[in-house]
């Protein structure tokens, strides 16, 4: 496994949160608290060689003291559950207090983590995923968050669940009014606090606009924020967001940016939204850092059944991948490694923030190009995979552009590397589409030899199940699909009349296949759909 930073981080923000006492008993690494919004705030580590993630988290940040670095005790110090552990007089109805809280962690709280071996530097790795976390997630770090109001509602379940009587109610009553006249009470830090915006999108003329949305679950239609960055000709930069209401009971993605169904009350649906949103960008070159955020519109498009825009869509990933190819293997060309090399000033996951980041990558690109600036340029608009060039390292880095016929076909930055030219990928709009649509399927993932949806040069391969496949992308006019031979889905080709060839141990075949597990032996076979429909419907077959 590579346990990197980064790789690290994305681990802990996708992880399920569960329960505390489910922690390994027996291996250390790092870990996330999840507060009682299913949101996570805090980042550690079993630094020490004796410490296990159970002991650490359900012990020591559970029940541990609530003046040290024990965060699910300091945070939930509150109200009934509050006590001064250093008044003396107050000592029986404090320990009940504490019993309070830690039934009320192990009952609304939750952990991550990732178990690590004992001989890599773990201090390290912590070190450096807090570096580069959202500071939203790492808001309880450094106490730079306000201990919570008491959530009375989940209180009165755990008080309940517990069945305590008239001598526990009266004690931990006690304590709360303790806590009142100690003045302790302040009202939680939380992005639940603030208001959808009503602001009006910016207006006037933009060289390019950055967006970024943000999602209420794994699901890409459910966005629930918005934010632009517009560029201005004097490269100034005026952001906009809005919350939206994506209806949906489904939060789990709150974990990673803190927004939840307190903070869109009173926000309007995409449905509501989108209008304005295609006034603004009709006809402008859109960037965004990666293929999440234009496949999330279209999600939400064909949802509210809304006509897809055309926006002149294009990908920062792209350009800083040109710009800073050094990153390649050192933290990535995502916006949290770009943030510490470029040294950019902006919060994680927040939408407004993201998009303005995304705007200062192409901006900070620009200052090193020696040709045209790279929003100024006419551009085709953006599908998941560069369908046009494909970009190597090359004595001038290129970043792909307009093929028309007036248009410059690329832009020029001063690295150097190899005198290896670039060289075009044959154009198949059918590909392109079905490409674009595999990027959106729910259980379709990367295979791990490829890194992302894009792939190689020349396939692009993915893991459905346990099934691995991969689209041809060197055939100008068909788009093979490549499989391990399967009797069921020759049968359904067959069926479905999809022209087909089966290739024998023997046979010769595309090298780039090898690094795949069998392709290089294996009997495979070669699928052609005349269709991204009949493309679609094929990869569904794999899956039964």
């Amino acid at each position: 496994m590579d346990y990197s930073a980064d790789i690290i981080l994305d681990t802990l923000l996708r992880a399920k949160p569960r329960s505390t006492a489910h922690a390994p008993r027996d291996s250390r690494g790092l870990y996330g608290l999840v507060d009682h919004h299913g949101v996570l705030r805090y980042i550690g580590s079993t630094c020490s060689a004796n410490e296990t993630l159970y002991r650490r988290i359900h012990q020591r940040h559970r029940t541990g003291s609530e003046s040290t670095s024990h965060y699910f005790s300091r945070m939930y110090n509150t109200g009934r559950m509050w006590r001064d552990r250093d008044d003396k007089l107050t000592v029986a109805d404090g320990l009940i207090a504490k019993e309070l809280r830690n039934a009320f962690i192990a009952d609304h709280c939750a952990a991550v983590w990732i178990t690590l071996p004992d001989d890599l530097d773990i201090s390290g790795l912590e070190r450096a995923v807090l570096s580069i976390a959202p500071a939203e997630v790492i808001a309880w770090n450094g106490r730079r968050m306000q201990i919570y109001e008491e959530p009375v509602e989940l209180v009165d379940a755990t008080i309940r669940r517990l069945g305590w009587g008239s001598t526990e109610l009266e004690a931990i009553e006690r304590q709360r009014h303790r806590h009142i006249s100690e003045g302790a009470i302040s009202p939680a830090v939380s992005l639940e606090n603030r208001p959808p915006s009503a602001k009006p999108v910016p207006v006037g003329e933009f060289r390019f606009v950055a967006i970024d949305v943000e999602t209420a679950n794994s699901d890409r239609a459910s966005i629930c924020q918005i934010g632009l960055a517009c560029v201005r000709p004097d490269n100034s930069i005026e952001t906009w967001m809005t919350y939206v209401d994506p209806r949906t009971n489904d939060w789990s993605c709150s974990r990673i940016h803190g927004i939840t169904a307190r903070t869109v009350k009173g926000a309007r649906s995409f449905h509501e939204v989108f209008p304005q949103l295609e006034q603004a960008l009709s006809g402008k070159v859109v960037y965004q850092h990666s293929a999440f955020d234009q496949s999330a519109i279209a999600a939400a498009c064909a949802r509210g059944g809304l006509i897809l825009p055309t926006w002149n869509w294009r990908d920062s990933v792209q350009v800083a991948r040109a710009a800073w190819p050094e990153l390649k293997g050192s933290g990535g060309h995502g916006l949290a490694s770009l943030k510490n090399y470029l040294g950019l000033g902006f919060t994680h996951h927040d939408a407004e923030e993201d998009a303005k980041a995304s705007a200062e990558v192409v901006l900070r690109a620009e200052r090193q190009a020696v040709e045209p600036r790279a929003a100024d340029l006419p551009v085709r608009p953006y599908t998941p995979i560069n369908a046009a060039t494909e970009i190597r390292d090359t004595t001038a880095v290129q970043i792909a552009a307009n093929d028309g016929a007036d248009a410059p076909n690329k832009i020029s930055f001063e690295r150097s590397f190899s005198p290896m030219a670039a060289k075009p990928i044959p154009r198949n709009p059918i590909r392109d589409a079905l490409l674009a649509r595999i990027a959106v399927l729910r259980g379709v993932h990367p295979h791990p030899s490829q890194r992302d949806i894009n792939g190689t040069k020349y396939i692009s391969a993915f893991i459905l199940g346990g099934t691995v496949f991969a689209i041809d992308k060197m055939s100008a006019g068909k788009q093979p699909i490549w499989i391990l031979d399967r009797a069921d889905i020759r049968t359904y080709l067959d069926a479905e009349r999809v022209s087909y060839e089966v290739y024998n141990p023997e046979r010769s075949r595309n090298h780039n296949l090898f690094k795949l597990p069998n392709f290089k032996n294996g009997q495979l076979l070669r699928m052609y759909p005349a269709s991204a429909d009949q493309g679609i419907a094929i990869i569904a077959q794999l899956a039964k």
